[in-house]
């Protein structure tokens, strides 16, 4: 503990420029100024102080009015220098010093100064020497302690002070006291104890439920924010979004878009916090109408046009479908970061336009005082592997270290690797992930037998596999890629070998899902195989439909996109369940002439899929736009944006 020095050691320099003119029997008509009617002055001059030299004036005349002991009028002051950012040593110490007797205000005040300033270790200190003094804390002592414990993550001191309140009594049922201790253990990780804080409280109010529902929401558990959020009696804006940026960030985007029309519905005002957390999970969606109304919402605002909104809905469009939309936001903003350029770039890559995010990247780094990060290259690599353009992929690859001095990761690997396999040159794929300085991750050995799939290179494929079963042995897509490897290959043990293992292990196989929007912004789901959906009959006789007139124009089912050992006639009836087909059927049935047709799959488009798409934008007039787990098909008049390169 630092001691309190004594009133006559302290030198304290007074400015005078300003200082009042002293009254005077000679200048008033009384000799004394009343002592009610001074400290009113004196308020009003602390609470109109607006820096440090000014603070010293209104000190000074204090003292010459003789209020230097006034621990009422001091601690006002100390807080003032707190407000103004004034570090508490050594001036507003020095201030504490001179009262003889400080009482629990001035104590908190000189507390909560060194709080504010991060000074968790100075604060406890005088917490200590308060308490020796025999002065009883405050409901603020604790929560600007509180409060401090949680910004520094200090969970012993935490629980220590908690201790105090207990022993000292009477703290249990403040209100501020619980709901800062609350946002302590929160701080701290320790949501359980929060909770504890919280089922204890015999009075709750909006902020005490928020805290925890927020908490848990960041946390990732969204069941017990759910659980919260429901019994809550008052909601606030911040709990609403709390849930609404939950759902979304734990790919949970239904119900994102579930409690934002609830939000609406309830007439609870929204901010630029939640339209983002919407605008995520309308991306995972692809929700291209909510989208819209989104967009429009923040148009109505004036928020599009920020950064983090703006940048935000770049990438929401890019995840839409509609890049178009997305370069018109990215054009029009204000301001630009390494984020809204790397949206753009990662969107533009996504839609196989290769030429223009490259074209992009190369205007950042020449023209805007904006320096490219790790995500940034992964959009540049990316867009380079869609196309096949490996000179320009090896030739940014080594620039990220040469000219930008960033340091490629596992993630920059994978997407060389990926590169390099689609085009067919596998040994030198592998040769890559063989030389990596460090341990390749899942992504790398992923991107390795992805290609093996795509040029039926099962030796390879095996290696790859082999690492992957290490590092991930609960990926399914891992094991149903080795086995289609084999089943190109004719190697039919070698795939009952894969499903037993599968099997063994207890794994599933995903199946393929393709989700649909209507005009109304209702989203339907379509499983492989499915026959759940109420129009199931009608699709099935479009989809026949459909079909016939493909094969007219010279579609054949391509049967290798089947990796079973069946005879023909059921590998057809197989690839006429694959979900984006019965989306695409939906959609003709749903939708107007020349209208386009937008679906989102889970998994990659098969090749069989891709032919039909093709066959059908030509056939039925229709744009079609899927996005697949790898990127975006945009088919028009029989041909892909892809160029049959995915």
């Amino acid at each position: 503990m630092v001691p309190r020095p004594h009133l006559n050691t302290i030198a304290v320099t007074i400015p005078t420029a300003r200082l009042p003119i002293p009254c005077t029997a000679s200048r008033c008509s009384s000799p004394y100024i009343h002592q009610a009617a001074a400290e009113s002055q004196l308020i009003s001059a602390i609470d109109a102080s607006n820096g440090l030299l000014h603070a010293r004036e209104t000190h000074a005349r204090l003292l010459r009015l003789g209020f230097r002991d006034s621990s009422f009028l001091l601690a006002k002051l100390l807080r003032r220098l707190a407000e103004h950012g004034i570090p508490m040593d050594p001036y507003p110490r020095l201030v504490f010093s001179q009262v003889r007797h400080p009482n629990s205000f001035l104590w908190t005040s000189l507390i909560r100064g060194y709080s504010l300033r991060g000074q968790l270790q100075q604060a406890l200190l005088h917490f200590a020497s308060m308490r020796r003094h025999e002065v009883p804390p405050l409901s603020f002592t604790f929560s600007a302690l509180f409060k401090s414990c949680g910004a520094a993550k200090s969970l012993g001191s935490g629980t220590q002070l908690h201790a105090q309140t207990i022993f000292i009594g009477g703290f249990n049922s403040d209100l501020y006291v619980q709901n800062t201790l609350i946002g302590m253990y929160v701080e701290c990780g320790e949501l359980a104890l929060a909770h504890k804080v919280f089922d204890k409280m015999s009075v709750r109010d909006v902020i005490s439920w928020t805290s925890l529902i927020v908490a848990y929401s960041r946390s990732g558990n969204m069941g017990l924010a759910g659980e919260l959020f429901e019994q809550a009696p008052e909601k606030d804006t911040v709990a609403w979004t709390a849930m609404v940026s939950g759902f979304a960030q734990n790919a949970r985007p239904r119900d994102s878009l579930t409690f934002f029309r609830r939000m609406k519905e309830e007439g609870v005002e929204t901010d630029d916090v939640t339209l983002v957390g919407v605008i995520s999970a309308c991306a995972q969606l692809g929700a291209v109408m909510e989208a819209k109304k989104i967009s429009d919402d923040l148009h109505r605002r004036g928020s599009h046009r920020g950064l983090v909104v703006g940048s935000a809905l770049v990438d929401m469009f890019g995840k839409c479908g509609l890049i178009d939309e997305a370069r018109r936001v990215f054009d029009a903003m204000e301001e630009k970061n390494v984020y809204t350029y790397s949206a753009m770039i990662v969107g533009l890559a996504a839609h196989g336009q290769a030429k223009d995010a490259l074209k992009l990247f190369e205007e950042m780094v020449t023209k805007s005082s904006v320096k490219p990060n790790r995500v940034t290259f992964i959009g540049v690599l990316t867009a380079c592997s869609h196309a096949g353009l490996v000179e320009e992929g090896h030739y940014y690859f080594e620039t990220m270290w040469d000219r930008h001095a960033i340091v490629p990761s596992a993630d920059h690997y994978a997407c060389m690797v990926d590169l390099l396999g689609r085009v067919g040159l596998l040994e030198e794929a592998h040769a890559l992930v063989n030389s990596m300085p460090g341990e390749p991750h899942g992504g790398v050995w992923g991107a390795l037998l992805g290609a093996c799939r795509i040029h039926g290179n099962a030796e390879i494929a095996e290696v790859a596999a082999e690492s992957l079963f290490k590092l991930e042995p609960h990926a399914i897509g891992n094991y149903i890629v080795l086995s289609n490897v084999y089943a190109q290959a004719g190697m039919w043990e070698k795939v009952l070998k894969v499903r037993g293992l599968m099997r063994e292990r207890g794994l599933r196989k995903n199946p393929g899902c393709s989700l649909m929007e209507t005009k109304d912004g209702v989203l339907h789901e379509f499983f492989a195989g499915d026959v759940s959906h109420p129009r199931t009959n009608e699709i099935k006789a479009a989809l026949e439909e459909l079909l016939g007139k493909l094969k007219v124009a010279g579609y054949v089912p391509n049967l290798s996109s089947v990796h079973y050992d069946v005879s023909d006639g059921e590998k057809e009836r197989l690839l006429k369940g694959h979900s984006e087909k019965l989306a695409l059927a939906f959609g003709i049935l749903t939708t107007g002439v020349g209208q386009t047709i937008r679906i989102v799959k889970n998994l990659r488009v098969c090749d069989d899929c891709h032919s039909v798409m093709c066959f059908a934008s030509s056939v039925a007039e229709r744009k079609i736009v899927i996005r697949d787990n790898l990127r975006f098909h945009h088919f028009q008049d029989g041909v892909c944006s892809c160029g049959g390169f995915w």
